[in-house]
């Protein structure tokens, strides 16, 4: 057999702006067979086809995958990566090119893809094992760990349509891990379920890894990304626009829509307060902060309406979008937006303490007590951490922590 699992060659999919209205039926074509010859006409002609008719999911889509390799794909809404997916389940044909897909291939996409409603848990375990063409006996032999990972026996001859999403999906996953397929596709597995569960996919993921089946991973779950990962493509707008190794990816993927480098800017309201304009002040140009250095984060926030309890504060996040540090301001210690108007607030941190790697911030603005007023800014204002002027006979890595506290070192001759 090939050492190639997948092999993806300008994949693209297209899909019409605005479809026709509405079918015609037998009947309609019958009847009003001028109109309708007239019709068909217009849609022929060339002139009717403009490009603006059609949107692309998808475009010029290329990549190999091997055997035992797991594969991420990232990137924001609407970038492309179910689309892909589904092409690779056969769930949808490409417009353009072709997936060669070596072995036999499970896949857990959104909820309610692969399983029969009207059928029960046991029955929907078995019928997804015919389809990947095993033996009653094979799947005897996995049936009792199925249910019993998917934490569902006291359900599992009841139809599925009566599960909660949560339940659905630890079934789903459950028979999508343990079936014996080749190739599994995943798609957002740890977007329904608890903290619990999640662990649970986590290291039967990490499992079907080190038995060498083939894995393509879709999350928007950095820390997942880089757990599983070693190499990622990067999607937006439909294109591939990175393919290599998996911190490069991640790092690319905050890129996307963190705004300009260390600052976001956005429009005033005239009908309620929002913040406009968010900055990271650095220690040094083009959005490089210095370990040990200040920095400032300004903040505009514009509000048409005197607010009574307003609380302001932010997170900075680390490239796996793990909060690192938090801090907060309300207005009962400093008084905020107790008059409409445009308010600047500015946060400074006398010594940063940060380690050495890419940061963003996560800005949240809301009434205290009622929440009536809130905004909230995701993953903005990159910028990154230098370990300037510290010099060492060895080379700084990203992975030798978070951050570096003050302290102290001692040491003592004991001759004892």
């Amino acid at each position: 057999m090939s050492d190639i699992a997948i092999q993806a060659e300008n994949i693209g999919k297209r899909y019409p702006v605005n479809p026709p209205a509405r079918y015609m039926t037998l009947r309609d074509r019958l009847a009003f067979r001028p109109r309708f010859i007239e019709m068909m006409k217009q849609r022929a002609s060339p002139s009717a086809k403009k490009k603006d008719d059609f949107f692309w999911a998808l475009r010029g889509i290329d990549f190999e995958l091997q055997h035992g390799e797991i594969l991420g794909i990232i990137g924001h809404n609407g970038a492309g990566k179910s689309t892909l997916l589904k092409i690779l389940s056969r769930i949808t044909r490409p417009t353009t090119g072709r997936a060669a897909i070596h072995g036999r291939v499970g896949s857990l996409l959104e909820v309610g893809t692969g399983f029969h409603p009207e059928l029960t848990g046991r029955e929907n375990i078995y019928l997804n094992g015919a389809i990947l063409g095993m033996k009653k006996r094979e799947i005897d032999e996995k049936f009792a760990e199925i249910v019993a990972f998917a934490e569902t026996s006291l359900f599992i001859d009841t139809p599925v349509k009566y599960y909660s999403s949560g339940m659905y999906m630890r079934l789903a996953f459950a028979v999508a891990a343990h079936l014996e397929t080749e190739i599994l596709l995943i798609d957002e597995v740890l977007a329904v379920g608890d903290v619990q569960f999640q662990k649970k996919c986590m290291g039967k993921m990490g499992d079907i890894a080190k038995i060498g089946r083939t894995v393509l991973f879709v999350s928007h779950n950095m820390a997942a990304v880089s757990t599983l990962t070693k190499k990622c493509l990067v999607l937006a707008h439909g294109e591939c626009i990175f393919q290599g190794p998996t911190a490069a990816a991640i790092e690319k993927y905050l890129q996307l829509h963190g705004g300009s480098q260390g600052k976001f800017e956005a429009p005033a309201s005239a009908v309620q307060p929002v913040i406009t304009r968010v900055e990271v002040i650095t220690s040094e140009p083009n959005g490089v902060q210095a370990h040990g250095r200040p920095m400032e984060i300004e903040i505009d926030i514009s509000t048409p309406v005197a607010l009574k309890n307003a609380a302001l504060s932010f997170q900075i996040l680390n490239s796996l979008h793990q909060p690192v540090m938090y801090t907060w301001m309300f207005d009962s210690d400093h008084p905020l937006c107790r008059m409409p108007g445009l308010h600047q607030v500015r946060c400074r941190i006398p010594r940063v303490k940060l380690y050495l790697g890419h940061y963003s911030l996560t800005v949240h603005f809301s009434e205290q007590f009622s929440k009536k007023f809130a905004s909230k800014l995701e993953n903005i204002c990159p910028f990154s951490v230098e370990m300037l002027g510290m010099a060492h006979d060895f080379t700084w890595s990203p992975d030798y922590g978070s951050f570096i506290d003050d302290y102290e070192w001692e040491s003592v001759l004991n001759n004892g």
